[in-house]
């Protein structure tokens, strides 16, 4: 006769201290989010991470007994309809709340490779731009044993800066040698009006995450505009030469330093999501990974809605 093994995980700790954060990562599975109007759902190639709570009186998390009730959990919620990343963060994040009865919170996050397609902006060639999205969800239960969920979208998107701070340096060169070329001075100031001048450029990450009550949708769609529209110019996989001309004059009509570049997407997150209640909690991040230097430079602003909305009212009032 076999003796029935012993719970260890279930047992008491030696040391009793609480822990905040107990479970796996680098879980990775294939999502198919669904899309309206009979669309072909898309595909991701997603990484997800799930932790919960420990208790000090609780030795182990039953990791080697429930990681398989949270895959499968993270099976059943995938085979649903799921529109949003984040709503399946959500779900699974509630189901692993209650097979834990132990834990008072759970963690649920996401990340994956996402294709945007886009077109060139001359030729109007068809191309994929890769962009990284990611949600995570929190679920909190208290002493009722009713359960709250808040949650985060967001995504990280590459575009181009040029430095302001160069070209104006480059802008007084080129003005010194036209007037040496007996230009009027009209005329210079007509000449670099319309012509873009030169400056060092930098590949920018811009990322920006958004945490919210449960209930609320947020179309990730806008962040990615959003995004986008806050760098000097976009970035694109194939670019023919009227395409590349285009892209450099672009960029080298808006210069941007990586402070602007924050300050642009949260001024937009703010017009943008105008309907977001103003304890919702918003983080904004650009990356300029440095041409003519050996570091990067970076810029983060991690504020309320409510906050954002007060300043940038306050900025208005100002320039008014």
């Amino acid at each position: 006769m076999t003796l029935p093994l012993p719970d260890v995980q279930a047992g008491s700790p030696d040391i009793k201290i609480n822990l905040t954060r107990v479970g796996v990562n680098n879980v990775k599975k294939l999502v198919e989010v669904a899309r309206p109007n009979g669309k072909r759902p898309v595909i991701l190639i997603s990484e997800f991470y799930i932790y919960v709570d420990l208790p000090s009186d609780i030795k182990g998390a039953n990791l080697s007994r429930n990681f398989e009730a949270m895959y499968e959990v993270l099976e059943e919620a995938l085979n649903m309809p799921i529109y949003e990343v984040e709503e399946l963060c959500s779900e699974v994040a509630r189901r692993v709340l209650q097979l834990h009865e132990y834990a008072s919170t759970a963690e649920v996050g996401m990340k994956s490779e996402y294709m945007l397609k886009r077109r060139t902006p001359v030729m109007k060639i068809s191309c994929q731009e890769p962009a990284t999205i990611f949600a995570e969800a929190r679920a909190f239960r208290n002493d009722k044993n009713d359960v709250r969920i808040k949650k985060t979208v967001g995504a990280e998107i590459v575009g181009i800066t040029t430095c302001p701070c160069a070209q104006e340096l480059m802008r007084d060169k080129a003005a010194e040698e036209l007037k040496k070329r007996g230009l009027a001075k009209a005329d210079v100031a007509t000449f670099l009006h319309a012509m873009p001048i030169a400056t060092h450029n930098q590949r920018g990450r811009g990322i920006i995450s958004l945490e919210v009550e449960d209930n609320i949708k947020l179309p990730l769609s806008r962040i990615i505009n959003i995004i986008e529209q806050s760098m000097s110019a976009k970035t694109y996989e194939i670019l023919k030469r009227p395409d590349e001309a285009e892209v450099v004059a672009t960029a080298h009509r808006n210069p941007m330093f990586v402070e602007d570049c924050v300050r642009a997407m949260a001024k937009r997150v703010v017009e943008t999501f105008n309907e977001l209640p103003d304890d919702s909690t918003v983080t904004i991040k650009q990356i300029n990974e440095e041409s003519i230097h050996q570091h990067d430079a970076v810029a983060e602003r991690i504020a309320s809605i409510g906050d954002l909305r007060r300043e940038l009212k306050e900025s208005d009032a100002g320039v008014a």
